[in-house]
Parts: C-alpha cells; structure tokens; sequence
C-alpha cells in the first residue's frame, strides 16, 4: 500500500521550513568559513569531468583552495550560476552516472526526483518517454542544446553530465510540453593525454566495455573517442535481451584560444527484444488484483523470439565553432546533422483480442486446468528521422550604469523530417489457436512461451512523412541589482510549421494525399527575481511559460497536422516557482528547495459527443528538494524528495475522469545515492528510491475510477562497493535491486504494465592511464 498523503497544509508548513533552514545554514557556513566572495571572485564553471578529492590534481575539478568547484549547466542561455538561477535544475555528474553503473539514460534518470516513465503507448511506443511533472516529455530531449528528436533509447558511455530543467521551459527549449526538458552534455576533448578502460561482466550473462581515450596532438589540438560495447539478459524477464554498439569521436582545434572549432560525430547501434510486460485483468474479464494488473508471475513473457525484435540506430555530426570577439564577449555557432531509425516488431499482450477459456467457460471463472488462451497482439514501426539543425549564439556580460548584465541572444533554424510506417505480420504457422480462437500465433495466458514456434512474412507497408520547419530567436539577461538582489529575464518567440502526406492502401497500391499544413507562432517568457542572502546562496520567486503545439501533445515526436488538429492553438503551461538554495562547505554540497504550481490549460477533450473544444485543464503543485556533492571530502550524497498533487481539473463531458490524479504521478518520489570512503581504498555505498502508488489511466466506464490500474508504491535498494587495486586500477561492484523487490515499473492504463528487473550484480575494473 502507499504511504499516506501528506495533507497540504503540512507540505507548506515542511517546505518553509526548508526553505528557512537552508538560507540559515548558508549563512552560518558563510560566517565560519569567511567573508562573502564577490561575484566576481566565485569559483568558475568548469565541465571538467569529477574527480574525487582524495586523488586530486592541477586538472581536476578542484581550485587551488580544494574546494569542489561547481557543477553548472553547458549551454550559454543559463546566464546565471544555478545558486542563482530561478528555476529547479538538476545536474547529474559523470562521477555520478559512472558509480551508479547505469547502461541506459533511463536507468539514470530514475535517481532524479520527479521523473518517471511511462509505459509503451503513444508516438513512442517504444523510446524513451520521461515524464516531469506529470507532462509527458518524450518530444523534450536535447544533446549539447540542439533538440534530439527521434524514438530513441539513449546511452550515457558519452556523457560528460545530464541537466534536467524541472517545470515549463519554452524559452529555453522552444516548443515543448510543458513539465521539462533534459540536456546531455557530452564530453569533450581536452588539453591532456589519458586513457579509461572499463570492463564489466555481471549476472544474466551482462558485458559491457567502454573506451574513453583522449590524445592532445598539438598545442591547441585534441582528439577525444569514446567507444561502447554491451550485451545483457534482462534480470527476471524471459527472453528479454540486448547489444549494443557505440562509437563517440570529437577533435578540436583552437582550445584555450580566442578561436575554436570542434567537430564531433556519434552513432549507436542497439538491438533487443522488445517487451511489453504483463497484461491487465481486462484480458480474463474479472479483476484478480486491487491494482488491476493480472496475477501472473513477473518474469512472463509474451513475445516470440522467433519474430519480435527493436533495433534503434542513431548517427549523428555535429560542428561547433566559438570565436571571442572581446574579452566579454562571444560569438558561437553550432550545426548538426542527425538521423535516427526506430524499428520494431512487439507482442501487445493487451491488444489481442478478448480472452478464450478452452474448453469455454463463465467468463472470469478459471478452469481447473488453469488454462486461459489469448491471441497475441502485435505493434510495429518503422519510424526514421532526419534533422538538420542550427544554432547561432551571442553571450557575455556588459555593464549600464549600476547594473550588471550577463546576458545570451540567440536564432535557432531547424527542419525536421519524419517517416513513418506500420508492418503487414503474416503468421504462415506457429502455435495454434485452439477453439473458438482461429489461426495461429496464441499463448496461454498463464503460461506463456516465447519459444513457440513461427513462421511468417513481415513486409512494411506505405509510408507516410512530415516535415517540420522551426525558427526560434531568444533573449536571457541576469540582471544584477547591487550586491543582493539579481533579476532574471527571458523570452523567446517561434514560429512553428507541419506539414506532410498521409498514405494509405497497400504497397502495391498506395494512395498518398497531402496532410493540411499547420503552422503556429508563439512567445514564451521567463521572469525570477533572486535575493542573496551570501554569495553562495539565494531564495528566488519565478514565473515560466511552455506552448505545446497540437502535433507533439502527447510529448512525443512531431507529425504532420490532420482535419482533426490543424486548426487548434498550442497547450499553453504556466508555473509559479518560488524556492531556495545553497552551495555549503567551501561550495561542495548543494541543497535546493521549491515549491511549484503547473497548470496546463487548452488541452484538446471531449464537450459533447463527437465535439472537441481546447476547454481541458491539469494542474500539478507540489515541493522538490534537491542535494548534490560532498558533506566531507569522503561522503557523496546525491538525489532528493518530490511531493506531487496532481489532478485533471477539467476533462472529457461526461466528467468520468475529472478530479483524477494524472498518470504517470505518484505523489511521493525519494531517491538518494551516496558513497562513503571508508579507507584510502575502499568506498560503499548505495542507493535508496522510493515511488509511491502511480496511476497509468483510466478504463473508463460507468465506474470511472473503479476500474483504475496503478502501480503499487515500492522501494528499491542498489549497492555500490569500490576498491582501488592500485593508483590507475578499481574494481566496482553493483547490486542492482538488492532485496530482489517485484514490482510494477510503470503501467499503461488499458493495455499492460512492465514490470522491474530484478536482482542483478555486475562487476567492472576500471583502468586510468
């Protein structure tokens, strides 16, 4: 069962608290550690790679006082440190990423507060699909600043950080959906020589190596490549497997100079069996379970491995040049070409067909046999994605009379074209469907194999596309107002066009017909004002706003407009911010705290039959606490706490959902990962994360919430243990979900629910020279 729901008075009354107590604390560390550092003085941003304080050198991401200088974000539109940013922000270090031993941005990002994913549904059925604060963020991607479009699922073997912008961020990102977006910061060539190697092997026949080699071959010049090669069972999940191959290379010229260009260039390459979990209890027609989700065991799996499969290839270049025209000021220019292909064939166990008792039964009473037989259901894509992107930047600081200005201008052109396509699945022969099934392809329900037997045809059918053309100008300004107060200014305006051609018949016999052209202009703001108590850190109050056009509402990747769409304006988000934060002993913790109001107005419902209005309303308020770095030079603390209230203030005529909490939401999310050095050699730690109950929609019906499916709240603990063998050599242990907790990932509410791995140990020695 989850944990019982704060009331809100509590939440408000806990949240200033904090807010109070950080400030407080701030102060306090200030005056034992001296006076107030000018803004000028602060320590840098650096995006030096982390490097731990017990084996510091004249390059790490220490200053010559040993403090841990700050992690920030890399993109010039953050114009402000983050202590001085208005906005919840989180940034998750490379020495982060590499001690939890995440092989996927989604097993990263669960060790942020606040974000969950959802289950396989959507224009994305299967990529990867964050949600932030309860909006679906699938479309809200962004590797260096450009928009990284595309069904994927991401890597992080070349991620220098991951920066996660927590609310509506339109001026920062453009279109988008309203709950966040996500940056993947890569890394980057540098002015040294060094080589990290990294062999792991594990439980559930897991490999994994990585290379991590940068030459510096001039007096301005590096070369950095970075290179992946990983292979795994899924823990607890039949059949369920993955390879993956990747390859990073950057060279720059120029660095340290008043002039550099960098060249980079990325692709991967993943296969897997693709798996859609478990179904609901709608398959057997009664509810087995509280949570709706069928009690079948957790490692059933309804696919075939003689026909399912997902392969995601990503290539990618991209060409950066900086020029500082004056000490104060640069000019920087960006360019990327990329191309994504998402391509699968899956098992839908909910999309099958109603479920047969053999021989036939009452409906929802199991036979003595226990034998219920289900057809399999079937999704499939092939979805490619090209994008031509472009990014011109002007930033610096300036001085008008008392004020201070940190400031960034910028044009953003992108032209984005999607395909897309559905199989023909022709069963030639495989597991009969016994009566009064017909054909082939069937399973038992509670006993499914995915060895079955199959033969067949899968022929990809007409192909349709969309083109979408972006131009996007902005404007960030800090304002500094005397030695305490700091005002934060941002807005951006887009315009937005789709346009496409919709086929259908068959490939033999296609009929295409153009799509009616969308376009759309909208303009977004940012404002904060920030007061500093100290120099280190700040309380803040902010206002944001996101439009979402009607062709990536749902969160996921744009298509061209429809008679349905084409004429409806942009959902539009708007948050109210207001919170706190603190870098504390000698600037190596970091502590936030926010309490935020969403509301996202304009959604597309139902007014009446068959009549849709832009009337639909969701509100989402709620408090996030923050913590990164190091309380002591040997204890690592990572992660934080988020409380949601969500609610669909304003749904479908018939009212069925309204006052629903939103999918994908749990109220309470807790992660904290942290390490301690116990000796010179060995560190432990791990991590702990709690979800609390997460709804996946409604099946609707004369009931309404009756019939709602939901995720049970859980806990999950993961173990981290490292010993260094020598200066240059480490072995690293990872138990990954320790206590071996079944439990549901995410659900989708009419179709399945995935559930987690399970308990796995992988082992890996990392090389440095």
């Amino acid at each position: 069962m989850s944990s019982p729901s704060p009331r809100p008075t509590a939440v408000s009354t806990l949240a200033f608290a904090m807010l109070g107590g950080v400030v407080l604390s701030a102060g306090s560390v200030q005056a034992a550690t001296g006076a107030p550092d000018s803004a000028a003085t602060r320590a840098p941003i650096v995006t030096a790679p982390d490097i731990d304080l017990q084996q510091a050198t004249e390059v790490d991401a220490v200053d010559v006082n040993g403090r841990r200088l700050r992690r920030e974000p890399t993109s010039p539109e953050f114009v402000a440190p983050l202590v001085d940013t208005p906005r919840s922000v989180t940034v998750i270090s490379q020495q982060v990423i590499e001690q939890i031993g995440a092989t996927s941005l989604q097993d990263l990002l669960r060790t942020s507060p606040g974000i969950t994913f959802g289950a396989g549904e959507g224009g994305q059925p299967l990529a990867d699909r964050p949600f932030i604060r309860g909006q679906a963020s699938g479309n809200n991607f962004f590797v260096d600043g450009i928009r990284d479009t595309g069904g994927q699922q991401r890597e992080v073997f070349n991620l220098e950080q991951v920066e996660i912008i927590k609310g509506p961020d339109s001026v920062y990102s453009g279109r988008g959906s309203g709950g966040g977006s996500i940056n993947l910061s890569s890394k980057a060539p540098h002015l040294t020589d060094f080589t990290n190697v990294s062999l792991g092997g594990g439980t559930d026949s897991y490999f994994r190596g990585t290379i991590d080699q940068n030459w510096q071959i001039g007096e301005t010049a590096a070369l950095r490549l970075n290179v992946l090669s990983a292979s795994a069972d899924i823990a607890g999940r039949d059949s369920v497997d993955y390879e993956k191959l990747g390859v990073a290379a950057a060279l720059a010229v120029g660095l340290d100079t008043d002039t550099s260009a960098t060249l980079s260039l990325y692709y991967l390459d993943a296969d897997q069996m693709p798996d859609y979990g478990i179904p609901l209890f709608t398959k057997i027609g009664v509810r087995t379970t509280e949570t709706g989700i069928l009690d079948v065991p957790y490692d059933s799996f309804y696919g075939l491995e003689a026909r399912d499969y997902l392969n995601n290839e990503t290539r990618s270049a991209t060409f950066e040049v900086e020029h500082r025209l004056l000490p104060n000021l640069t000019l920087r220019n960006v360019t990327r070409y990329s191309e994504t292909l998402n391509d699968y064939v899956v098992t839908n166990p909910g999309d099958g067909g109603n479920i047969t008792t053999v021989p036939s039964a009452t409906a929802g009473v199991r036979l003595i046999s226990g034998e219920y037989w289900m057809k399999r259901g079937l999704k499939s894509r092939w979805n490619p994605t090209t994008t031509l992107a472009n990014v011109t930047e002007l930033f610096g600081t300036a001085q008008t009379g008392m004020l201070r200005h940190s400031f960034d201008l910028g044009l953003e052109l992108t032209s984005e074209k999607n395909e897309n396509a559905s199989y023909t699945v022709t069963t030639l022969s495989g597991s009969a469907c016994p009566a009064p099934l017909i054909g082939f392809d069937c399973t038992r329900v509670y006993d499914p194999d995915p060895k079955d037997p199959w033969t067949g045809t899968i022929v990809r059918g007409v192909v349709s596309d969309s083109t979408t053309q972006t131009l996007g100008l902005f404007a960030f300004d800090s304002i500094e107002i005397g030695d305490k107060w700091l005002l934060n200014l941002g807005v951006r305006y887009d315009e937005y066009s789709a346009e496409g051609t919709n086929a259908t018949g068959t490939p033999v016999a296609p009929v295409y017909a153009p799509a009616p052209r969308g376009d759309w202009d909208f303009v977004n703001y940012q404002v904060g004002l920030v007061y500093r108590p100290t120099s280190n850190s700040s309380v803040y109050a902010s206002w944001a706003t996101s439009s979402t056009p009607p062709t990536i509402s749902a969160g996921d990747q744009n298509a061209a407009g429809t008679a349905a769409t084409v004429l409806l304006d942009p959902e539009e988000t708007t948050s109210f911010e207001i919170g706190a934060k603190a870098a504390l002993f000698r600037e190596q913790l970091q502590l936030s705290a926010a309490l935020f109001q969403t509301t996202r107005e304009n959604a597309v419902v139902l007014v009446d039959v068959g009549i849709s209005a832009q009337v639909g309303e969701v509100e989402v308020k709620g408090l996030e606490i923050g913590v990164s770095g190091n309380i002591t030079a040997q204890w690592q603390v990572f992660g934080g706490y988020t409380y949601q209230q969500s609610e669909l203030v304003r749904g479908a005529y018939n009212n069925i959902n309204t006052g629903d909490p939103l999918a994908n939401t749990p109220e309470h999310n807790i992660s904290l990962f942290s390490t301690y050095r116990v000796t010179s050699k060995l560190t432990v730690g791990g991590g702990v994360y709690y979800v609390g109950k997460t709804f996946g929609g409604n099946q609707g019906g004369a009931g309404g919430g009756a019939n709602r499916i939901y995720a049970p709240d859980y806990t999950r603990v993961d173990l981290f243990a490292s010993y260094d063998l020598t200066d240059r050599a480490t072995l690293q242990l990872n138990v990954q979900n320790a206590t071996d907790e079944e439990y549901i990932l995410r659900t989708n509410g009419v179709h399945h629910a995935d559930p987690a791995p399970a308990r796995s140990a992988t082992l890996a020695l990392n090389m440095r020279f």
